[in-house]
């Protein structure tokens, strides 16, 4: 555990990629093999689950302090984070062995998920008495569930080729899938068997920039293949083995989701994997990302939500065909392959996205300037010659989106972030006028610089009203505007709206709170833009 906890130390202070990089590469140079499957593990998004609650870490931490409540709790507020505010609290450790490797725990979470609450809590104090500070932060991360730190699957996989004799390419595939890090080794995940045995195998995604130059940049459009962008989730449907596999791009398997998809195991042909979207769609038209998400989190899908949500899959690229990997032919070939195979199964559950035709780029960009009629963020360019690299790469792959929807708000509330930002007050909410009232429309915590985060809670430390737990009720005297990518009606809110991706774009300095926008701005906006 201390190895590892050193690691996340420097990952988490560290500002430089490269020295991120080499912390990695230094670990899984020097590291047990069984914690090198399970960082892998944590760092490609298969986190343990949380095997105890806050309230019961609150609890067992101040049993051992004997502090008064409101003290404990004060000092959670103040410190902003239950994980690190039990590793400040609790002394050092009066168990000076070292403490047991990072997989020892894990695999004990693992088998005392679901034991009684003692077995937990003995477990839990015995960790936290024979851990440093440090450790003790990383362990109480882990065992809440709440573990992130700034760390991209592709920088993991960067630090592993450095440490072993294979492609970053390579690796990335044979990580994928799903494969259970207490009962798999090191070497296995990285054997060309791994490929072979895990029939359900999916390829890494190849993602896009976004564009910041014009697209005439790119060069002559003839060389270029547009799409629409799509609002849906990403994901891969692979047929292996006479098993049908559905995946997302963060790597959850999602088949069972999905029964519309079902059918497919017995109309596509055997070792193919197929890239596009899980759109909603019905009556030959795409939905709002708003319908999907009735249905996403939801371990078992009903009968009338397949009615009202139905979804079908936009396939726009074909990795695998006849068991043998497409990614090195040109988009133009793999775009023949997808249009044949998808005319064959003639199913409206399977549809081709459709290219966006065009012949300048001023007509693509009037073109582009319609896509939310499509249900569309912008359009995708794609060089015709490429191929399907893994990650984000520059250069064949862009991403034109439209300009985001923009409203002014003032703020009125605000709470501490976590993380780097667990001091500061950096998550806020937003309110527009209704008459002579505010009401509260959107949370945003993103698209302030660090430096205008540092201002805003030193006012927000200035203008407290009323505190509400971690909450502070501030003076509505600050300003922003609110970019968002689209506006749906909601029960759930008492402004009866809801926004997609809201975030702060630019705080108005040179507007006063009277002249922020209202519910009924909110509500004409709904009128022309919500699905």
């Amino acid at each position: 555990m201390k190895q590892f906890a050193d690691l996340v130390n420097v990952l988490g202070t560290s500002t430089k990629t490269n020295d991120k990089l080499d912390a990695l590469s230094d670990y899984f140079s020097s590291a047990d093999d069984k914690d090198k499957v399970w960082v892998i593990a944590i760092f490609s998004g298969r986190r343990p689950k949380r095997i105890v609650n806050s309230t019961q870490l609150f609890t067992w931490c101040n049993e051992l302090l004997n502090l008064p409540g409101w003290l404990m709790a004060e000092s959670y507020h103040v410190v902003g984070d239950l994980g690190e505010t039990i590793a400040l609290l609790l002394p050092e450790r009066t168990n000076f062995h070292a403490s047991y490797p990072l997989h020892y725990y894990l695999e004990t979470f693992l088998r005392i998920e679901k034991a009684e609450e003692s077995i937990r809590k003995q477990f839990i104090i015995d960790a936290w008495n024979s851990m440093t500070q440090t450790e003790r932060f990383v362990f109480n991360k882990l065992i809440t569930g709440s573990f992130r730190i700034g760390v991209s699957q592709k920088m993991m996989v960067n630090a592993l080729a450095k440490t072993v004799q294979l492609e970053a390419s390579v690796i990335a595939h044979r990580i994928s899938g799903n494969w259970d890090p207490a009962n798999t080794l090191f070497n296995e995940i990285l054997s060309q068997d791994s490929v072979t045995i895990d029939h359900s195998k999916p390829y890494p995604f190849y993602l896009a920039y976004a564009l910041e130059d014009e697209p005439a940049s790119l060069g002559d459009p003839h060389e270029w293949q547009a799409e629409w962008k799509w609002d849906g989730i990403r994901g891969q449907i692979i047929k292996r083995n006479e098993e049908l596999f559905v995946w997302s791009r963060g790597e959850e398997l999602m088949t069972d989701k999905f029964p519309e998809y079902h059918f497919l195991k017995d109309v596509l042909p055997n070792g193919l994997a197929l890239d596009g979207e899980i759109m909603p769609y019905h009556n030959n038209l795409p939905l709002s990302f708003n319908v999907l998400q009735t249905r996403i989190g939801r371990k078992n899908v009903t009968k009338k939500q397949l009615q009202e949500a139905p979804v079908a899959f936009f396939c726009y690229d074909v990795l695998e065909y006849e068991g043998n990997d497409w990614r090195e032919k040109p988009l133009q070939e793999r775009r023949t392959l997808i249009e044949k195979l998808i005319k064959e199964i003639n199913n409206e559950a399977l549809r081709l996205s459709p290219t966006v035709e065009f012949s300048s780029w001023e007509e693509l960009a009037r073109i582009r300037s319609g896509s939310r009629d499509m249900n569309a963020e912008g359009v995708m360019l794609k060089r015709r010659s490429s191929i399907y690299q893994v990650g984000r790469k520059r250069g064949d792959w862009w991403k034109w989106k439209i300009d985001p929807l923009t409203i002014d708000a003032v703020m009125i509330y605000a709470a501490k972030g976590s993380g780097r930002r667990s001091n500061l007050y950096t998550d806020y909410t937003f309110a527009v006028k209704d008459g002579d009232k505010l009401v509260s429309f959107a949370k945003a915590y993103s698209g302030l610089t660090d430096k205008e985060f540092a201002q805003v809670d030193a006012f927000v430390k200035r203008n407290s009203l009323e505190k509400f737990g971690p909450v502070r009720t501030v003076k509505p005297e600050l300003v922003f505007e609110i970019a968002f990518e689209g506006i749906a009606a909601s029960n759930r809110h008492k402004s009866g709206v809801a926004l997609r991706f809201p975030r702060m774009s630019r705080w108005r300095r040179d507007k006063k709170p009277d002249e922020i926008n209202t519910l009924d701005d909110l509500k004409k906006m709904l009128e022309v833009y919500g699905k």
